[in-house]
């Protein structure tokens, strides 16, 4: 047969059908039966009348979420990572001094970015696992005193560990610069306040707490933000990502086309913020915040030790020491099969180390804690590390009661 001929042949494949999974990494988190069916919506035009004020309405769902009035705020069509290079690319210009904050995966990216848009990475490192230190900050900007941005990690997703976010935007505010802060895993999860706290440019994901489909990055700038970007002296180095350009599409007064948006996933976002709206965004965090200690409970039953100290512990991302002689790619592929629980791997230095429990959003629930607890136990004891499901049920449910 002729390559051409190969070409041409029919494929015959039958509809994907996914498995019905529990998702307990770090992320995606399951979906809320009413996102899904927003996802099946009927689609329409990017600038059809209707969806142009659903747009108008995502956009006041996400000034809730993020607890801000700051009239840039819109969903990035594409993942966290591309929220993530919309502030960089946007605030950072050939030259500037950057001090960023790295204690794990994500700050590293942070400097990756910077480095990208002709930026000088400072760089604060500190222990995978740690908060970042202020007064390392501080001592950074007395040492770089012309830096003009500082960048960090609110809750760092390869380690579970929560940064103070507020403590860190009032260094930067002392110094005369702006914050870049990734609030993917913190959004909707633990308690996060743009505004209050002073944070200029934040960027999340549709896929971890807000228990939407992958694919958005919802996204905030102060006003002192956006007139830096109105005041560059260069070009920002990525057309799609230019909010120059981009404010156009997403200003209802004189909406232009800019990109095909992601229609049907912003039906889905919408209906997720919607139901974030419904329970109120203290309630979201105090739910995380409980259901944390019954799973936390739980695992300590089972002699499981985490990796980050309490006070700075996320509760949405729980990441704890894999035991002695235990198989983790063995026993999370027993998870999978077995129960139909996927849960996390560790990142970095602590890849095969550690796991990592996603608590976000519609996974967040007591159901899924006890199938967690259950399939955990059982995995275990199968690996000659005998664990008494009884007595973590009995330790997780103590907890929640209290």
């Amino acid at each position: 047969m002729s390559a051409l001929e190969n070409i041409s042949a029919r494929p015959s494949f039958a509809s994907f059908a996914p498995p019905s999974r529990t998702l307990m990494g770090p992320g995606p988190s399951d979906l809320a039966p009413r996102t899904l069916a927003a996802l099946a919506r009927p689609t329409i035009g990017h600038l059809d009348p209707a969806f142009v004020s659903m747009m108008d309405e995502l956009k006041e769902l996400l000034r809730y979420a993020f607890q801000t009035t700051n009239a840039l705020t819109f969903p990035v069509s594409g993942p966290g990572s591309v929220g993530m290079e919309t502030c960089f690319d946007n605030l950072v210009e050939p030259g500037d001094t950057v001090i960023v904050c790295r204690n794990g995966v994500f700050g590293g990216r942070m400097i990756e970015n910077v480095q990208r848009a002709g930026g000088i990475a400072v760089i604060v490192d500190d222990t995978w696992g740690e908060p970042v230190d202020p007064q390392k900050v501080e001592d950074a900007f007395k040492a770089n005193p012309q830096a003009k941005l500082l960048a960090f990690v609110h809750a760092e997703t390869s380690t579970g560990a929560r940064s103070d976010a507020q403590a860190l935007a009032a260094i930067a505010r002392r110094f005369g610069a702006l914050t870049i802060v990734d609030a993917v895993t913190s959004l909707a999860g633990c308690e996060l306040r743009v505004d209050d706290w002073g944070l200029d440019a934040v960027y999340s994901g549709s896929q971890k707490c807000l228990s939407c489909t992958p694919g958005l990055s919802p996204v905030t700038f102060s006003p002192a933000a956006l007139a830096r970007i109105q005041a560059r002296k260069s070009k920002v180095q990525s057309w799609f990502m230019d909010l120059n350009l981009v404010l156009d599409y997403w200003n209802s007064a004189k909406r232009t086309y800019h990109h095909t948006a992601p229609i049907n996933s912003l039906y889905g976002l919408h209906e997720s913020l919607v139901q974030l709206a419904e329970e109120g965004i203290e309630n979201a965090w105090a739910r995380h915040t409980r259901l944390h200690r019954m799973l936390r409970a739980g695992f300590e039953a089972m002699d499981l030790a985490f990796v980050v100290a309490e006070p700075w512990r996320l509760p949405q991302l729980n990441t704890v020491h894999i035991p002695a002689d235990v198989n983790d790619a063995d026993l999370r592929r027993q998870l999978l099969t077995d129960f139909n629980l996927e849960i996390g791997a560790g990142l970095g230095p602590l890849a095969g180390k550690v796991w990592r429990f996603g608590l976000m959003g519609h996974s967040c629930r007591e159901e899924n804690i006890l199938l967690c607890l259950e399939a955990l136990a059982t995995a275990l004891t199968r690996q000659g590390r005998p664990t008494d499901a009884d007595a973590a049920f009995a330790a997780a449910r103590r907890a929640l009661a209290d």
